[in-house]
Parts: C-alpha cells; structure tokens; sequence
C-alpha cells in the first residue's frame, strides 16, 4: 500500500491550515483548532493501530468518535499555543502516519475493529481490512474536516 493519495490529502487540508483568516464556528460546532487538534488526535490513533499491524497483530482496534475528545482538544490547542503550533504538529503526524502506511503491504489487509462516529456521513462500526479504513479517511474523514475549515474562512 502506498501513501500518495493520502499525502495528497493531508497536503490539501495543510494548506488552508496554513492560509488561516478563519472565522470563529457556528455554536456547537468545532474551530479551525479544534478541527487541527482532531486530526492530530487521530492520527495518532491511527498510527497506533498501523504499528500494531507492522508488529505482526493478527487483528488491531481503532475508534474515534466525534466529540468523544472536546476537553483534550481544547488542552491539546492550549499545548500547540494555537494554529501555528497545531499546524506543525498535524504536518508531523501525518508525516509519521503516512511513512508507516507505505511499510504496510500485505498487512494492510488485517482486519481492524474500527468505531467511527462523526456526524451523520461517517459511522461504521465493523472490522474493515486496514486498508479500507485508511481509505475512507482519505476519501470521507479528511475531505470533511477540509470542508469544514473552508466554511470558517473569514
């Protein structure tokens, strides 16, 4: 498995990061750092369970609910010192998920018990081959979090 079209992604979304101008969010809904912060959180999650794999796990788990981590996002945002700080930590996450996705090969077909929660476009709750998930993080998760910050351009 390869990580371009992921890297792609993630080149996209860091791109309007790095734009900023954004406007603070309709009530309940996230700001432009807790959307970075997000990220950043699951992609860690994801490179939890991808180590796993790369370890030699017959079957890893991975589950991110959508505001499961309000509290820790708004620490994480205090912790990053803002967008500029969060910003720079997302580009390395990624970078480390994107690296260990190309080791991958076969083990991207493992089974993974994978609990997804965000908004009413994005739910599973079913072991997917690795592969699967990481594609509707490239083609769903990280499409939506950039609509998102496109509609909190000022």
């Amino acid at each position: 498995m390869e990580s371009g079209r992921l890297r792609e992604a993630y080149g996209e979304l860091l791109a309007e990061v790095t734009a900023g101008g954004f406007a603070p969010p309709p009530q309940g809904q996230l700001s432009a750092e807790q959307i970075v912060a997000h990220l950043a959180a699951n992609d860690e999650l994801m490179i939890q369970a991808t180590e796993a794999l790369l370890a030699g796990a017959p079957f890893a788990y991975y589950e991110l609910e959508e505001d499961v981590h309000r509290p820790q996002l708004d620490a994480l945002v205090a912790e990053q010192g803002g967008l500029s700080g969060l910003a720079g930590l997302l580009r390395g996450t990624s970078e480390r998920l994107c690296a260990l996705v190309d080791r991958l090969g076969p083990a991207a077909l493992t089974p993974v018990e994978t609990h997804l929660r965000e908004g009413f476009d994005l739910r599973v709750d079913e072991s997917l081959p690795w592969s699967r998930t990481l594609d509707l993080h490239v083609r769903v998760h990280l499409p939506k979090h950039l609509a998102q910050l496109r509609m909190l351009r000022a």
